[in-house]
């Protein structure tokens, strides 16, 4: 009796933890909507710094800038024994130095600067893209460890409820077995099944404290307040949809997907504009020389133009050519994998339709009901041990199938949503 006192205190030990976990720290009930936004609100300007979606725009209208223009002036150093020397004519009272005064002006062929705001404005593009592909990970990763989060608490609910059951039925039975009336092996066996539920409590503390942790991290939060999710599991909007529709609905709005397609309008980009570096840039413009000409005042035009006989930038233009190629080939692959992704995501989502149907859910609520007949009926002895135990063990695997099932259809839902990029179905 001894070991059972032990054991009893440290079950006591147990249910108070269990049952103070939420009053030691601070409750925050968050709904999924405001879950998503304080992840926003958190992490956002972060992500968006990160992926350089500011300096990327900022980027678009620098290629808009024309080239500077060039000032080239020119004038003596040294003459007749004097620096600077810039005597003036007896007769005419001009200058006599040289003065040479240049201004040149890059101007680029072949539509060059527009090609380069076309790359710079998808490039742009692609880090949006790269940021809204991020963000459709993470909040699916929030909404996953949010039904977790309700899974795990409604089974710890289950099981503090058949633990507070047993615990009572224990006490029943351990004044039976000081009366004699039962066994030993009965109690314990009983006992045993108490301890066993101590356990499951235990484990899924410690798997409610990871969830917190995962959220925690993903929201910012950096207090100890315990996350509760004000939501439930909900009822699905529900309706059906062809496979056309719904990778129509993929290609329009899986972030992905879309910067793979614009990969390959960067890559076509790129490549006009090494096909454009072909033709050379020409400089041009207006000079004025004097005393150094056939001319006292000359006033001329300059006009330089490389000649492209060896370097027509053959390798570039060959490497942009593969490039396209190379990323028409990864978008195919992106586009088949993604039709079947959201295919087998919405088989999933109907076999777990099929699995909450309301022939199952009237089941289950007739068998908690059926619980406490079950109860009174062994206490009464009208049901041995053995008969007892194995509907605990049935009504309790029942309980847990029964929260798994809502949870598969959530994650179903949200798996449909995720490759779809956007809210094809929803809770009521």
């Amino acid at each position: 009796m001894k070991l059972f006192s032990f054991k009893l205190s440290c079950l006591g030990v147990l249910m108070v933890l269990y049952s103070t976990t939420n009053a030691q720290s601070d409750t925050l009930r968050l709904s999924l909507k405001e879950t998503e936004k304080r992840f926003l609100d958190s992490n956002l300007f972060i992500l968006a710094a990160h992926y350089n979606v500011d300096a990327n725009k900022a980027l678009i209208e620098q290629a808009k800038l024309w080239d500077n223009p060039v000032l080239v002036t020119d004038q003596n150093i040294y003459a007749n024994g004097k620096f600077f020397e810039h005597g003036k004519d007896k007769t005419t009272g001009l200058p006599t130095g040289q003065i040479f005064i240049q201004v040149q002006q890059l101007i680029k062929t072949a539509g060059k600067r527009h090609k380069l705001i076309d790359l710079a404005t998808t490039n742009a593009k692609l880090s949006e893209l790269q940021l809204n592909d991020v963000l459709r990970n993470l909040r699916y990763q929030i909404r996953q460890d949010y039904f977790n989060l309700i899974q795990q608490l409604e089974n710890r609910r289950i099981a503090g409820s058949e633990l507070a059951e047993m615990n009572h039925l224990l006490n029943a039975q351990e004044a039976q077995l000081k009366a004699g009336n039962i066994a030993e092996k009965e109690f314990l066996r009983i006992q045993a099944i108490v301890i066993s539920l101590q356990q499951d409590l235990v484990e899924l503390q410690k798997s409610i404290a990871d969830t917190q942790n995962d959220l925690k991290t993903l929201l910012q939060i950096r207090d100890t307040s315990f996350l509760y999710p004000a939501d439930g599991f909900g009822t699905l909007a529900f309706t059906s949809s062809s496979n056309k529709e719904l990778i129509d609905a993929a290609k329009a709005n899986n972030a992905y997907y879309q910067l793979q397609l614009a990969q390959i309008v960067y890559q076509q980009q790129n490549l006009a504009y090494q096909k454009s570096l072909r033709s050379p840039d020409l400089t041009v413009g207006p000079e004025y020389d004097h005393n150094s000409n056939y001319a006292p005042h000359y006033v001329g035009l300059s006009v330089s133009l490389p000649l492209p006989l060896f370097n027509k930038n053959q390798g570039n233009i060959k490497s942009a050519g593969f490039a396209v190629k190379q990323q028409e080939a990864i978008t195919q692959s992106a586009e088949t994998e993604l039709g079947n992704n959201i295919g087998t995501a919405y088989n999933k989502l109907l076999l777990s339709l099929q699995q909450n149907n309301a022939s199952q859910k009237e089941f289950y609520t007739k068998y908690k009901n059926m619980f406490q007949n079950i109860l009174q009926s062994y206490q009464q002895k009208q049901l041995n041990l053995l008969e007892f135990l194995d509907f605990f063990d049935a009504y309790k695997d029942a309980q847990l199938r029964q929260v798994q099932q809502q949870l598969n259809l959530q994650l179903a839902k949200e798996e449909v949503n995720y490759y779809a990029g956007t809210d094809i179905i929803k809770n009521i």
